[in-house]
């Protein structure tokens, strides 16, 4: 296992390399210029100035290297820095990448979005998982009874109804009709005491729900569809013949064997997690890494798209490594060496 794991990650390098180079490749090519927002008064002289400020100057290459150093050197210099406090590490801040609107660096604006992007998205994830896991084992168990019908019901509705249409729904409902729930998302709330733990919940309850909705249709319908190959298996049969209960039959041995297809959707779907629900983040105004993408596409801000997509890639491929160990943990019958 251990041998495998390393030839993977060797083999990841030059694929992240190959990805960085497509992804930088794409957006630096598109036809967006940091000064095109600024004031006509302003001289084409100083317009150069600030492109030549931002590295816009150096060849393309240049420009590609000096960028892919950022993930490799600029931060964790800048991490260390900030850990030691040494003074020699004080050089790397000037080196980081930074967005062509703000002016911060990269790494900082994903770091300040990425808590809300945990608590929602994060939640949302965690509790879909946990509700499609149960409803999949009982609906392959009692196939074709009313609630493996329902859920098959409610799975159709959360996985064809797209999350805007849902989040628009669920506000007029519960919070302009019923008032449950606040529409909108407080970025700034911080949790201090037990009533701002209960505000911070019912803040959460709609986008996490919405969120939650969708990933429980996608991921209970893996769950039965891999239970129900199970159930007629062989060795389900010799299980039963041996007198063993069905609850040890269902949670032991089938859910075991059903999980390693499943295990895959649910690694996959892990990186949309960091990536955000950016359409969600809209509609309740979370101030998350989805807004961040989004914004940073309409305003042409290619350093902070450049980061983020890189940062997606590496999530994807790190969790399908991930998805491959897991399959021999769950079945000891498959063998790396």
């Amino acid at each position: 296992m251990l041998n495998y794991t390393l030839r993977r990650l060797m083999f990841a390098i030059p694929t992240l390399l190959v990805i960085s180079f497509i992804i930088f490749a794409l957006l630096d090519l598109a036809p967006n210029d940091p000064t095109g927002n600024l004031p006509l008064t302003i001289p084409p002289e100083v317009r150069e100035q600030i492109r030549q400020s931002l590295g816009l100057g150096d060849p393309f290459l240049i420009r590609y290297l000096k960028w892919l150093h950022q993930f490799f050197v600029n931060e964790p210099l800048n991490i260390l820095s900030q850990i030691t406090g040494a003074d020699i590490f004080e050089s790397a801040d000037r080196l980081r990448i930074r967005s062509w609107a703000t002016r911060s660096p990269v790494v900082d604006l994903i770091v300040q979005r990425m808590p809300q992007t945990l608590w929602v998205v994060g939640m949302s994830y965690v509790v879909g998982i946990l509700i499609a896991i149960p409803i999949g084992i009982i609906s392959a168990h009692k196939q074709y009874s009313i609630f493996d019908q329902l859920g098959t019901f409610v799975s159709m509705i959360g996985f064809s109804v797209p999350t805007f249409f849902t989040g628009v729904l669920l506000i007029v409902i519960f919070s302009v009709k019923l008032h449950w729930f606040p529409s909108i998302y407080d970025t700034n709330h911080k949790v201090t005491d037990w009533s701002s733990l209960v505000f911070q919940i019912r803040q959460m309850f709609l986008p996490v729900m919405v969120l939650a909705l969708y990933n429980t249709s996608q991921i209970s319908r893996f769950v039965r569809a891999s239970m129900l190959e199970n159930l007629n298996q062989d060795y389900v049969r010799t299980a039963r013949a041996k007198g063993v209960k069905e609850k040890t039959i269902l949670l032991v041995h089938v859910l075991r064997n059903s999980l390693i297809p499943v295990v895959t959707v649910i690694a996959l779907g892990v990186p949309t997690v960091f990536s955000g629900a950016i359409i969600t983040e809209q509609i309740f105004r979370v101030n998350g890494l989805g807004q961040l993408l989004i914004t940073s596409i309409q305003g042409g801000d290619i350093p902070v798209v450049q980061t983020l997509t890189f940062i997606f890639a590496v999530l994807i491929v790190l969790f399908n490594l991930i998805a491959d160990v897991l399959y021999g943990v769950l079945d000891p019958r498959i063998r790396y060496d």
